[in-house]
C-alpha cells in the first residue's frame, strides 16, 4: 500500500464520517448530480445531527467551533461525500449576516429554523449589471411609512426556486451613494416574486441556481437586517470567512481523489510495470500530494489568524484561490491517470472537478482574489 500523509484530525471526525456513511451521503452525492434536486431530507437529517452551523455559536443553537475546527470538519465532510453536504453545513455561515445583525424575531423565525434543516434561507447579491461589484447594484427598496418596496432583478441566485426564504441586498436612496446597499430577510413566496431555474450548469446542479425577479414587493421594516446603508460592511467580514472555508472544501474534495488515484496507479499494469512506476505519472501525483499539504497548511493559517481576530482578507482570498487552482490540477490528474474511466461518469473525479470548477467563480472569481491580494501587497497608507 502507498504510503499518505496524515489527515487533519479532531475529535469530531469520526461522527461525521459515521453520519456519512448512515445517510449515504456519498452514494446521494451522485445521485444529485444525475437528478438534480434539493436534498431537503438530507438538509433536515444534517441539522438534526448538528451538522449545520458548526461554527455558529451555541445561543443560537450552533456547535460554537472555532474556524480551523470547523474547517477540519469540512474537510473530511468533502472529502467523504464530495462538495454538497459540505456546502449545506456551511449554508449557516453563508447566512451569518442574519445571525450576527438581524433581530430576535427575525433570528427565531428563519435562522434558528435554518440550524435545524427546516428551512433553508439563501443569499441574493448578484445582478445581470453587478457581479464582482456590489457596489454597482441597481436593486431598489423604497422606504414607505412601516414598509419598504423591493423592484429588481437577482440573477445566478443558489436555491433560486428552493429557498424558503432569502437574504436580499438592495439600494436604499440616501444622501451619500456609497452608504446605501441594505440587507433584507424576503420569504420568496411573497405576492410579486417571479422564481425561475437556469437551464444547467457544469457543476454544482442540485443548487438549482437561477433569477428572481422582485416587482412591488412589499416588506414590513422590521424585515430590515440591520441598518440602512451598512449591508456590505456588514457582508464582508462573511465574505471572508466563507472563502477561508471554502477551500478547505475544495481541498477535500481533491484529496478523495488524489488518494484514490495513487491507490489505483499501484495496481494497475502498464507495459510490464504499473503505472506508478512511470515517472510520468508518478512525479505529477506526487507534487499534487505536496500541493495538496502545502495548501491545506496555508488554509489552517488563515484561519487560525482570523479565528484570532485578525483581520486577513487577503489571506482568506489567496486562500481560496490557491485551493482551486491545486484542487482542480489533482482532479485534472485523477481523470487522466485513470483513462476512459476517468472521463467518464463511472469515477466520482469528472463530477468532483465539475464541482470544484464553480470556485474560479463563486464567492468571487479568481481575478477578484488576486486583486485583493495585490491591494494588500501594494497598500497604500
Amino acid at each position: 500500500m502507498p504510503k499518505l500523509p496524515p489527515l487533519p484530525e479532531d475529535p469530531l471526525v469520526g461522527e461525521v464520517l459515521e453520519f456519512v456513511e448512515h445517510s449515504h451521503l456519498a452514494r446521494r452525492y451522485r445521485e444529485l448530480d444525475a437528478r438534480p434536486e434539493f436534498p431537503r431530507a438530507e438538509f433536515r437529517a444534517m441539522g438534526g445531527a448538528g451538522l449545520l452551523g458548526l461554527r455558529t455559536s451555541r445561543d443560537l443553537g450552533g456547535r460554537g467551533l472555532s474556524l480551523p475546527r470547523t474547517g477540519v470538519l469540512l474537510f473530511h465532510l468533502a472529502r467523504a461525500a464530495g462538495t454538497t453536504f459540505a456546502k449545506l453545513a456551511l449554508q449557516p455561515e453563508f447566512c451569518s449576516v442574519l445571525a450576527d445583525q438581524g433581530s430576535a424575531d427575525l433570528i427565531d423565525a428563519w435562522f434558528r429554523p435554518l440550524l435545524r434543516g427546516d428551512r433553508l434561507v439563501g443569499n441574493q447579491i448578484t445582478e445581470p449589471a453587478a457581479g464582482s461589484d456590489a457596489s454597482a447594484l441597481e436593486m431598489r427598496a423604497s422606504r414607505t411609512g412601516n414598509h419598504y418596496v423591493l423592484d429588481g432583478e437577482k440573477t445566478e441566485a443558489a436555491f433560486a426556486e428552493d429557498a424558503d426564504a432569502a437574504i436580499v441586498y438592495a439600494r436604499v436612496a440616501g444622501p451619500d451613494a456609497r452608504r446605501e446597499i441594505t440587507a433584507f430577510l424576503v420569504p420568496q413566496d411573497l405576492p410579486g416574486i417571479t422564481r425561475s431555474r437556469n437551464s444547467g450548469d457544469l457543476g454544482e446542479r442540485w443548487m438549482g441556481r437561477g433569477s428572481v425577479r422582485y416587482r412591488g414587493v412589499e416588506l414590513p421594516v422590521g424585515s430590515r437586517i440591520g441598518e440602512e446603508g451598512r449591508g456590505l460592511e456588514y457582508v464582508r467580514p462573511e465574505l471572508t470567512r466563507e472563502r477561508a472555508l471554502l477551500a478547505t472544501i475544495y481541498l477535500g474534495v481533491a484529496w478523495a481523489s488524489w488518494e484514490e488515484t495513487v491507490g489505483y496507479v499501484a495496481e494497475r499494469p502498464a507495459f510490464h510495470r504499473t503505472l506508478s512506476d512511470h515517472q510520468a505519472v508518478a512525479f505529477p501525483l506526487v507534487q499534487d500530494g505536496a500541493r495538496l499539504q502545502a495548501a491545506w497548511l496555508y488554509a489552517e493559517r488563515v484561519l487560525t489568524d482570523l479565528e484570532r481576530g485578525k483581520a486577513d482578507d487577503a489571506g482568506a482570498a489567496l486562500s481560496k484561490w490557491m485551493a482551486t487552482e491545486v484542487a482542480l490540477e489533482t482532479l485534472d490528474h485523477a481523470i487522466q491517470f485513470h483513462g476512459g474511466r476517468g472521463y467518464s461518469r463511472d469515477l466520482p473525479h469528472e463530477q468532483r472537478y465539475r464541482d470544484v470548477r464553480s470556485g474560479k467563480i463563486a464567492h468571487g472569481p479568481s481575478e477578484i482574489m488576486l486583486a485583493v491580494g495585490a491591494r494588500e501587497l501594494w497598500k497604500k497608507s
